[in-house]
């Protein structure tokens, strides 16, 4: 299937929300987004209430206006199913529907994502309204792609999430003594007789039973999943030639596994939201941009939502400076999608996302970030032809949903922060110009040399004679701390721990030594280790590097490494800060083309060089200007 239909080359544009805005602009609209190289728009994100006044009464006059016009631009629309925000008139009638907290507490309708997906009335009403979309505009000349809800991640604690929990439960354990075998249901009284007495893991009195709560994301993954898929398939019977997609978000809040919900959607599509206000927000950029191929299988993806001015910071917005959008937008591109979208097209008005930038400013055409914008826009076309290639890596990192949920408990041996190890060993490779693609522990790594574990922390049978299989045929294994703790029931691989595999890292863990915070332990010429080490005892294994200082771990191996099979198997017992790891992928080899600042991406003949630094660079005959990007035949 081609996506998005009828549209060629890279896609550029964002979200559009005309009903925000009078409609003489609209004609001003499709005629700035030609001048600025637009091809595709997101319509009808966040426009249930304009759709759907009235329980039943539909108003697509405007909708249908909107479409004729894009269409007569030549703009392809990317039609959303706007369920993310159900109307106030259906969240009055189904107070029941609105998600609840942890805490129990429901919450009220006033701002977006107030939905509990567990719902029947919200169910009934979703499938109505896309089906409704559906019958009206699944023919319709402008129709590109569909964008089913948006950025799924709104967890809900609701009865109706409890009973659907428990349905989830039988499917999954079949017996009640198979689940409380599972859950070590003998811990704390925790033994259940009657399925009837499995709550969602709301807010307690002290910790909560960690395969209790592991299960719950899962059930929430999946249970988002189902309401995506009962829109995807109305959607598909009235056309089956158009593309269906949703945009997957990224943060500690969105409870869902691209992994499995990745071969549902007809193409991956992500929005990118940096955090940071310095160069990390470039190192974060590319982490999505890796995610997202990964989570493609490898092949195209499409960057959905990105801020054209301004950074997310946790302190409040950063502005970009000249050429950064434009930077940020192809490390996406040079890394597998096809094109760049934003959020949004015009800058609104009123509303809680008002001073949200946009590739319209409020002050309109005749400023800095528009011109800047239509430069980067039609510039595209002239580069669509050099993306055909695949990436090209040898390396992957694991990326584990499950580690990621069980490792934000709070009954670790010492607090685990998951996405920021993995995005460690990212950009500590990012910087020595290694190109890295995920996968999970249970995936196909037939195609790597080698492959990081960061703080793989669940591990199921599978996932470690995967691992184990992946060494013996030739491969170079790197796993670090707390790896193969746990296996998928969130219970302790005895005698050892990592998943069993002891034979292959050829050592044993036999206790975790967390340190104080703030007193990093110094590693004999590799560096120093901060807050988590192990005590690893040698069982035919290599010593990399010690711990030169700390109470039972001096003297006592840090970094191991183990022949197994064809291949070797590394074990890091500590959180390395990033000169360690540096000093490590040294020692392994691994580096590339980029530096610091510097990113090059080689695609078959083409080779991707984005210059984030301040000073001109030179990568063999090309030289990119400080701030710019360059798109070049390999010598």
């Amino acid at each position: 299937m081609h996506w998005p239909k009828g549209v060629d080359g890279l896609s550029y544009g964002g979200d559009y929300n005309p009903e925000q805005w009078p409609e003489e602009t609209w004609d001003d609209d499709v005629m700035l987004m030609r001048e600025a190289g637009v091809n595709l728009v997101s319509v009808g994100v966040f426009s249930w209430a304009r759709l759907e006044p009235r329980p039943g009464e539909y108003d697509f006059g405007w909708l249908d206006t909107v479409l004729g016009k894009l269409h007569a631009g030549g703009i392809g629309v990317n039609l959303a199913t706007p369920t993310a925000s159900p109307p106030p008139w259906f969240t009055l009638a189904h107070p029941d529907a609105l998600n609840t907290r942890p805490d129990g507490v429901r919450q009220v309708h006033g701002s977006r994502d107030t939905y509990d997906v567990c719902a029947p009335a919200y169910r009934e009403a979703s499938r109505a309204i896309a089906a409704t979309l559906a019958e009206r505009y699944a023919d319709h000349p402008a129709l590109a792609m569909w964008h089913v809800h948006n950025e799924y991640g709104s967890a809900t604690y609701s009865a109706h999430a409890e009973q659907a929990f428990r349905l989830w439960l039988q499917a999954k354990y079949e017996t009640i003594d198979a689940l409380n075998d599972a859950w070590w249901g003998s811990f704390w009284s925790q033994h259940y007789s009657e399925w009837e007495q499995i709550l969602a893991p709301r807010a307690t009195q002290y910790l909560a039973n960690p395969a209790h709560e592991l299960d719950f994301k899962r059930f929430t993954s999946d249970a988002m999943l189902e309401h995506y898929k009962e829109q995807r398939d109305l959607l598909r019977a009235a056309n089956p030639d158009v593309p269906i997609t949703t945009n997957f978000v990224f943060g500690q809040w969105v409870p869902v596994d691209p992994w499995k919900w990745a071969s549902e959607v007809d193409l991956v599509a992500f929005d990118s939201y940096p955090s940071a206000p310095d160069e990390r927000a470039e190192q974060q950029s590319a982490l999505h941009a890796d995610l997202s191929r990964s989570w493609a299988g490898g092949g195209d993806w499409l960057l959905m939502e990105q801020a054209a001015a301004s950074l997310h910071s946790h302190d409040g917005a950063i502005a970009k400076a000249p050429g950064r959008m434009a930077r940020h937008s192809m490390i996406h591109i040079s890394r597998g999608s096809k094109g760049a979208m934003f959020f949004q097209w015009r800058a609104g008005r009123g509303g809680a996302e008002q001073w949200h930038s946009a590739l319209l400013p409020h002050a309109g055409k005749h400023t800095r970030m528009f011109r800047e914008v239509a430069e980067f826009g039609n510039t595209l076309p002239g580069i669509a032809h050099t993306v055909a290639d695949p990436v090209e890596t040898d390396v992957a990192i694991l990326w584990s949903p499950d580690s990621w949920w069980a490792t934000a408990g709070k009954h670790l041996p010492a607090p685990v922060d998951y996405l920021e190890n993995v995005a460690q060993i990212h950009r500590v490779l990012r910087d020595r110009g290694v190109i890295a693609d995920f996968v999970a522990p249970e995936g196909d790594l037939s195609k790597y040399t080698t492959v990081i574990a960061p703080t793989t922390y669940v591990l199921s049978q599978a996932g470690a004679e995967n691992l184990r299989w992946f060494t013996a045929g030739g491969g170079r294994l790197v796993a670090s701390y707390l790896t193969g703790a746990v296996d998928e029931n969130c219970q302790v691989w005895l005698d050892g721990y990592l998943g069993g595999m002891t034979d292959l890292f050829g050592i044993r863990v036999t206790e975790h030594l967390p340190q104080p915070a703030g007193e990093p332990r110094a590693l004999w010429n590799f560096g120093a280790a901060e807050r988590f080490c192990e005590l690893v005892e040698l069982r035919g294994a290599q010593c990399v590097t010690q711990y030169a200082s700390g109470d039972v771990i001096e003297n006592q191996p840090a970094v191991t490494v183990n022949p197994f099979g064809e291949g070797e198997a590394w074990y890091v017992s500590c959180k390395l800060v990033d000169e360690a790891w540096d000093r490590l992928f040294e020692e392994l080899k691994l580096s590339g083309p980029g530096r610091p600042g510097l990113d090059v991406v080689d695609r078959g003949p083409w080779r991707f060089i984005i210059n984030h630094t301040e000073k001109e660079e030179q990568v063999g005959n090309v030289i990119v200007p400080a701030g710019s990007w360059a798109v070049d035949k390999k010598r």
